[in-house]
């Protein structure tokens, strides 16, 4: 504040270009005042004192940042006072005593007058501001402030209300102290840390000004008649000055907090709450372990916040630097604070495992470890985990369709390994994840166990007729074939075609490759084959090696109930758990029940609004076939057969009786083709009661089939402090960390001296200084 200036004594100089430049913060203001002006045009300042004040602290004069100041009411020219970084020389107008005349002033050579509105400055300064040279407060008569609440439950600059203020432990003591620091940029320091006392001092920068070197102080002095000159003043030897202890001008700041006896309390005993050191940017307080505190609150609704705005916003609320390595240390404590630490929830895997067997019966969990080098060890390292809550196993033997898809994802935490999921198809055509596992690697080994343990829950033997697709993984592919010998395995066509692409790109290759994988017939596909040999016979025997039945409609089989081509199932899961990859195991497993809980709900909410007997997107497939079946020609032979005959030439049989038809769509869809839907129409026009041409889907395209297949709810789960500690003596640690299979290593851009180093072994080349000459030839080859 003002009143707390030091006018410097008469005599003393000083240049303050030299003496504030260690002290950025700190300024000193020139004041000229009791001369006069000359008349224009010559306009010139003479006579008069000169005042310089010194040890301004910015962060106290930062609440008035321009003053106006009147030396007589008469005077109507007025002079701005600026804050500069280093001095600042004020000029007073002052009327000329000699004549009743004003002062003119010349704008050019003075700073531009900026018009300021005093009643708004008023607001923004302290009423209790004394002025230099004035004792009285700026005031207005018969004005009156109301003074502000003051917070005794935290220790600021400039109260002594803390004395006496009680904490439970010490280390709330050395808390609030770090806070404090931080909050006033100041370096409090703990001198003593015992277990019956905590002293903290101040550390702070404290400026000294009467031990600066003054031999290179150039000071300025105005001529009456022309412009300043600078005069070099005499040097000051060494002895000449005055040395002070470091003692006598330490920041007095200090606190003693005590342990009452018999009690398990600590006590302010002493507060020195008065600071005369410089604050600070830097502050040692300011660590990783206090940052954490506050960043928590900032990742728990956005944990993927950068690490460029965390630190901006962390700067921009305490006022000091922080480096970037510390914002990370900071976000990674904070992290694992509110998302759970990666290596000690390997811990309470079993634990975990129990509670969610207990809330949802019938949930199979099996956890594999790697083989231990010492039996003896109570310590087992992390290999595999497979889940398949109870609800979703029920629910999909309720839907009737025996179809899988299999894929995996990458988990991007720092601990390797991968989610592999199963997904069926519900009657909406919609996604029914079964069951997920975590694993080492996407490898036939980790695919043989997941299926094991799948059919396991779905009482599936070697000879089972399941169908299965995936996306032609390597692992995969063996491992259906030998748990499953029986079984149906559709590759996506969407990953052929990206192999396929690779050597032969174009519309007309992807168009082609549709055409032969949709066709329903045999007859047909050998058609849409011939057409692509004719065109291109390399990718045509390309085609040909992968087995059809794998890739084309016309050689599956009808058990699945379904003709989905593409392994968008897994796709689309995978990219619901996105989120949750990057968790610690059990908060990524959570991550994934929470969702599988939600969609339920969210399924629920709509089968509320159905009605009909279909689900929605069956309901829009047969509204197509119904207008496509009034074009068919339907003859009836008198039994169940009836040939039906296409406008463009086609003809097929239908069998109502076994709900077939020769272009075998109904078959492998459950859902009735054109030519049964023409056929049911021409039965009922026979006098026959055939019912809704509806009633002919499959059950597992019946509304009824989907309400049934979500009743079965996934049910929540205690946090960990409600969970039941597993009787198994050895520990769960986390995965020796390895390479991933599927995913190759980033390259690394070679060096110029490792790309020389290559050469010379290749060619025989020898390095000679900065030159690389042959070895043969003696040439150099730089």
């Amino acid at each position: 504040m003002l009143c707390q200036w030091r006018v410097r004594k008469k005599g003393q100089e000083a240049n303050p270009y030299e003496d504030y430049r260690e002290f950025p913060s700190v300024f000193c203001l020139k004041i000229n005042h009791g001369g006069t002006f000359t008349p224009p045009p010559m306009t010139r300042y003479k006579g008069g004192k000169v005042n310089w004040v010194d040890d301004i602290d910015s962060d106290t004069f930062s609440i008035v940042e321009v003053i106006e100041l009147y030396t007589d009411h008469t005077v109507k020219k007025q002079h701005v006072l600026t804050q500069e970084p280093l001095a600042t020389i004020i000029d007073v107008t002052q009327p000329d005593s000699s004549s009743g005349n004003e002062a003119e002033v010349d704008m050019i050579e003075l700073i531009e007058d900026v018009d300021v509105d005093m009643a708004e400055f008023k607001r923004h300064t302290d009423p209790g501001v004394e002025w230099l040279g004035c004792k009285e407060n700026v005031l207005e008569e018969n004005e009156v402030f109301e003074l502000e609440e003051v917070d005794h439950e935290e220790f600021d600059s400039g109260s002594d209300s803390d004395e006496g203020e009680q904490f439970a432990t010490s280390k709330l003591v050395k808390d609030k102290v770090t806070r404090v620091s931080v909050e006033q940029r100041r370096q409090l320091f703990l001198k003593k840390n015992d277990k019956l006392r905590v002293r903290v001092v101040c550390n702070g920068q404290v400026p000294d000004f009467a031990n600066n070197d003054m031999g290179s102080v150039i000071p300025f002095t105005g001529d009456q008649n022309g412009p300043i000159s600078k005069v070099k003043p005499k040097s000051i030897s060494k002895k000449e000055k005055v040395a002070k202890p470091r003692e006598s001008y330490a920041c007095p700041w200090a606190m003693q907090v005590s342990k009452l006896p018999n009690e398990d309390t600590w006590e302010v005993r002493t507060l020195k709450d008065t600071h005369t050191c410089l604050q600070s940017r830097i502050v040692s307080k300011c660590t990783s372990t206090f940052l954490s505190k506050d960043v928590e609150e900032t990742i728990k609704p956005n944990d993927k916040i950068t690490l460029n705005t965390l630190k901006d916003q962390l700067q921009k609320k305490f006022e000091v630097g922080v480096s970037k390595q510390k914002v990370f240390r900071a976000k990674k404590m904070a992290y694992e604070r509110v998302v759970g630490s990666y290596s000690q929830q390997y811990a309470q895997l079993r634990d975990y495992c129990m509670e969610l067997k207990e809330k949802n019966p019938n949930t199979t969990v099996k956890i594999e470890v790697e083989p231990p080098e010492d039996p003896d060890s109570e310590e087992r390292k992390f290999k595999r985990i497979y889940i398949c809550l109870g609800p979703l196993k029920d629910g999909f033997k309720a839907g009737g369709r025996d179809f899988l898809g299999l894929d995996g994802c990458f988990l991007s935490g720092p601990y390797p390994g991968q989610i592999l999921t199963a997904v069926g198809v519900d009657p909406n055509n919609g996604i029914y994840p079964l069951a997920y596992a975590v694993v080492e690697s996407e490898s036939k080994d980790s695919w043989k166990w997941f299926l094991d343990c799948l059919g396991d829950d779905l009482e599936l033997f070697r000879n089972s007729n399941f169908t299965f697709i995936s996306d032609r993984q390597k692992g995969v592919i063996p491992a259906i074939a030998e748990n499953f010998p029986n079984a149906e395995h559709r590759f996506c066509l969407k990953h052929i075609y990206d192999n396929m692409k690779l050597s032969w790109r174009g519309k007309f290759y992807k168009e082609m490759l549709w055409k032969c994988a949709t066709a329903s017939t045999i007859q047909k596909f050998d058609k849409r084959m011939e057409e692509m040999k004719n065109h291109n016979l390399e990718a045509y025997e390309w085609l040909r090696k992968i087995p059809p039945q794998h890739w084309a409609r016309s050689h599956f089989t009808g058990r699945a109930k379904s003709n989905i081509l593409l392994n968008n199932l897994c796709e689309v899961l995978n990219r619901q758990l996105l989120d949750g990859r990057d968790k610690p195991i059990i908060t990524c497993l959570e991550y994934i029940r929470e969702y599988l809980m939600k969609r339920i709900v969210n399924v629920q909410k709509v089968q509320d609004k159905c009605d009909g007997p279909l689900t929605p997107s069956t309901a829009k497939i047969f509204k197509l076939i119904v207008r496509a079946a009034a074009k068919l020609k339907v003859e009836w032979n008198g039994s169940d057969l009836y040939q039906v005959t296409c406008p463009w030439g086609d003809q097929f049989v239908v069998n109502l009786s076994e709900r077939v038809c020769s272009c075998r769509k109904w078959e492998l869809s459950g859902i009735p083709c054109t030519h049964a839907v023409a056929s049911i129409w021409d039965q009922a026009n026979n006098g026959i009661d055939t019912g809704i041409p509806e009633s002919y889907c499959l059950p597992v395209h019946w509304l009824t089939t989907w309400k049934e297949m979500y009743k079965f709810k996934i049910n929540p789960v205690n946090g960990p402090q409600g969970w039941k500690k597993s009787d198994v003596p050895t520990t769960i640690i986390p995965p020796k960390p390895h390479p991933q299979i599927g995913r190759p290593p980033k390259k690394r851009k070679k060096s110029a001296a490792e790309l020389a180093d290559e050469m010379m072994k290749s060619k025989k080349l020898t390095k000679t200084g900065k030159s690389v000459t042959c070895k043969s030839c003696k040439q150099c080859v730089c």
